[in-house]
């Protein structure tokens, strides 16, 4: 019934787990040597680029940063749930175009995972007309883009740093409803905090609206991929500590703080909503997302999801030393 609110006891519970998760170790994930213990050296990537040096990077690659994002998202949910990808309309710009690599249709048997899946890829299409239609001629071309499925596959290699398989083995995205929402698991909680670090570097008002749009929407998505999880993990435990995984090689990966948090309880309670101490979501800069889309620590211009690269201003990852 309504009113049965947190008590204070629980409450503090919450805070605490929160600040137990902040502090937990990191485990080297494997990404990369060296990652644990890791300062951050450069926050946000395109370091040679005219904007960046002449204090922030611009309106335009903002949100061309966020296209490249959402490119990546719709590949795979529209794949996913329909078995086709972007139009060739949808795939123009600057910069070097590239194709995709893989992507396949899901074969779900759970009617709602196949829901949220259709959902969730409608939404994503949208996104990508949306940034595209606001930034015009200025709008940058989709990269190359691996969603394959194969052994040396990006989802193999963030599935294997996780230890979710092992050497030579691949982690396929659309085997089942369970490997698919670990895929989408992967990418949700990055978007949303991609979105909230970039929010507050755009200037113009009508750009930020947008941003502030978008982020709610892929705030959505994230919960409702985190609560599936949480709800498939009470039955299977491993699931959920899959989804954990994920999540610490996440951290392991972005930045020298402990930003990420995983959906498993603590005290009896959930944490479908990662926050911090106040209650409010993490931000992540440009350069902290590539680390993890590039599946990389180190300071670089191309990997993982992003075999190329990509396009616009904003191409380079942190460095952690």
């Amino acid at each position: 019934m309504l009113g049965n609110f947190l008590t204070r006891p629980q409450a503090e519970d919450v805070m605490a787990r929160r600040a137990e998760r902040r502090n937990f170790m990191r485990r080297t994930s494997g990404f990369a040597a060296g990652v644990a213990g890791g300062a951050l050296v450069a926050a946000c990537g395109g370091g040679d680029n005219a904007t960046a040096q002449a204090g922030g990077p611009s309106d335009e690659d903002i949100l061309n940063f966020a296209l490249n994002l959402e490119y990546l998202e719709a590949q795979f949910y529209l794949f996913a749930a329909t078995g086709a990808g972007l139009g060739a309309n949808q795939q123009t710009g600057t910069g070097q175009q590239g194709a995709v690599t893989g992507g396949r249709a899901v074969n779900f048997t759970d009617p709602v995972v196949r829901q949220y899946a259709k959902e969730i890829a409608g939404d994503e299409l949208a996104h990508v007309a949306f940034l595209r239609k606001a930034l015009g001629t200025a709008a940058v071309a989709h990269p190359a883009i691996d969603i394959s499925a194969s052994p040396t596959g990006a989802f193999s290699t963030a599935a294997r740093a996780a230890g979710l398989i092992g050497p030579g083995q691949s982690f396929d995205p659309y085997a089942n409803d369970e490997n698919f929402l670990l895929a989408a698991y992967l990418f949700e909680d990055v978007g949303v905090t991609a979105y909230k670090g970039a929010s507050p570097l755009v200037q113009n008002k009508t750009y930020l609206e947008a941003a502030a749009g978008i982020l709610a929407a892929e705030a959505y998505h994230a919960g409702l991929v985190r609560t599936v999880l949480y709800s498939k993990g009470v039955q299977a435990p491993a699931l959920r500590t899959a989804a954990d995984a994920i999540s610490n090689a996440r951290d392991s990966l972005d930045n020298a703080q402990d930003v990420d948090q995983g959906i498993s309880p603590t005290n009896d309670v959930s944490n479908i909503v990662p926050l911090d101490e106040n209650g409010i979501a993490y931000s992540r800069s440009p350069g902290d997302v590539l680390n993890i889309v590039y599946l990389n620590s180190g300071a670089v211009r191309s990997g993982g999801f992003y075999p190329a690269g990509v396009n616009g201003s904003l191409v380079l990852s942190s460095a952690l030393a």
